[in-house]
């Protein structure tokens, strides 16, 4: 059933099937926008109340600071593995890029429980579940799971011009909501600006820095798109600024448009609320839809990426040989996927909100810590420059640390769901990397016994 893995699939540009820039910017964007904000922005305004907008624009500087790191080491490290192989450039210790590998794993389970989360609020609100949607909501979030399972397995595969026209898509009905938004936002409901004090803009960021996950996929791709040397620089960058821009803009009048009491209640799909004093129930159900195509396009392309990553990863041996079974009609990695599908499931439907949203922005900074350190160490071979690199590692891991003391303060329950999540992946790299010496301790045991 398993078959070796090429580190990169090989497409042919005389077939036309490199990347051109326009595609790459729409894979970051369409990663970035693609189901966070409609569910953390709840989250984002609840912390930092009118300073939302700030909040985003902080968590986009310290992903753009780490996209500079990504950008470096993605043209000089081509690979499907992506962090995972920065991080076996950059450490000699296997059990670093092995532990990394596996909190990467976890962390994109993380985002698509996020996404899956968000799409069953979504479409419970919009059957009239209302806030707690019960049997709906879990119903929901386990069947588009499911179904992009199945879609996985079988190979049906977005292409980069397909996803172009979904972000696009995506991209109009959020801009149409945010420029007549602003004509409709209250004065009163935006300023003071740091109503909630300086602290809770800090925790909002680091809140929801899960938002911003997913221009870090893009180096993944650097074989299978036109001029990487250029067009991976600027399909990063670019991609990030176009998120903070519409980020900022759509936080900007949500916060105009909700009343505190409204956030809390309303938490989970604020944004569809939002539409509703402006284009009404209209706009409720645009904004509703936006949400569902957005998070399924988002699952999609997560649990691809996700499954790849697993077979890379067994590969070079950081995981169980099984996690490189392929299907020998169409190479689908069938076992990864399965896995990674059935995890997510157990996730989404055990925890809630903040939870979820907690336990991936947590994830990902750490990861983005970990690969500016990456950058750090082999500043000399990738050429980026010390100051950018170091920057990235202090904004990341400090925000991570930011993070914690929040969770400590005021959500223990989010705590205690992370440092025990944590603990299974070190000791699952740990089983796994001293599988051999634990055999061998375990046979002697049984040898001393029989004598």
């Amino acid at each position: 059933m398993s078959e070796p893995l090429n580190s990169v699939d090989q497409h042919s540009e005389a077939d036309g099937e490199l990347l051109t820039l326009k595609e790459v910017i729409a894979m970051g964007v369409g990663g970035m926008v693609g189901g966070g904000i409609f569910s953390v922005l709840g989250l984002a305004i609840a912390q930092a109340g009118h300073a939302a907008p700030v909040a985003f624009s902080i968590g986009g500087f310290v992903a753009l600071l780490t996209g500079l790191s990504y950008a470096r080491l993605g043209i000089s490290f081509r690979s499907d593995g992506g962090s995972f192989t920065y991080l076996e450039h950059a450490f000699s210790h296997p059990n670093i890029s092995g532990t990394g590998g596996w909190l990467l794993l976890v962390g994109y389970i993380g985002t698509m429980a996020l996404y899956s989360f968000t799409f069953g609020v979504y479409g419970s609100a919009m059957l009239g579940s209302g806030v707690n949607g019960g049997i709906i909501h879990h119903l929901l979030e386990s069947l588009i799971l499911l179904i992009f399972l199945a879609i996985n397995l079988f190979g049906v595969k977005a292409s980069g011009t397909s996803e172009l026209i979904i972000v696009i898509v995506k991209m109009l009905i959020l801009l149409l909501f945010g420029v007549i938004g602003l004509f409709y936002a209250k004065p009163d409901h935006l300023l003071p600006v740091f109503n909630q004090g300086y602290g809770g803009v800090i925790m909002g960021a680091a809140l929801i820095f899960v938002a911003y996950e997913g221009f870090e996929l893009i180096p993944n791709a650097a074989n299978e798109m036109v001029d990487p040397e250029h067009n991976l620089h600027r399909g990063i960058i670019w991609s990030i600024v176009i998120t903070i821009a519409v980020y900022i803009l759509v936080s900007l009048v949500a916060v105009g448009n909700l009343l505190p009491d409204q956030v809390v209640r309303y938490k989970e799909y604020a944004l569809a609320v939002a539409a509703k004093p402006f284009l009404g129930h209209a706009g409720f159900l645009l904004i509703g839809v936006a949400a569902l195509f957005s998070t399924a396009s988002a699952i999609n392309a997560t649990l691809f990426g996700t499954a790849r990553l697993g077979m890379v990863m067994a590969t070079e041996k950081a995981l169980p040989v099984v996690f490189g079974f392929r299907r020998r009609c169409n190479k689908i990695p069938w076992f990864s996927l399965v896995v990674v599908t059935v995890l997510t499931i157990i996730f989404v439907n055990l925890a809630d909100l903040t939870i979820i949203s907690s336990f991936a922005s947590s994830t990902f900074l750490l990861i983005f810590a970990a690969i500016n350190l990456s950058a750090l160490r082999l500043r000399s071979r990738i050429g980026v420059g010390i100051t950018v690199a170091l920057t990235g590692l202090v904004c990341t891991f400090g925000a991570w640390i930011g993070l914690m003391v929040y969770l400590y303060q005021s959500n223990r329950p989010s705590l205690y769901w992370i440092a025990g999540l944590y603990l299974l992946v070190v000791c699952a790299e740990f089983l796994f990397s001293r599988r051999r010496w634990i055999f061998r301790e375990i046979e002697e045991i049984e040898e001393r016994l029989d004598e």
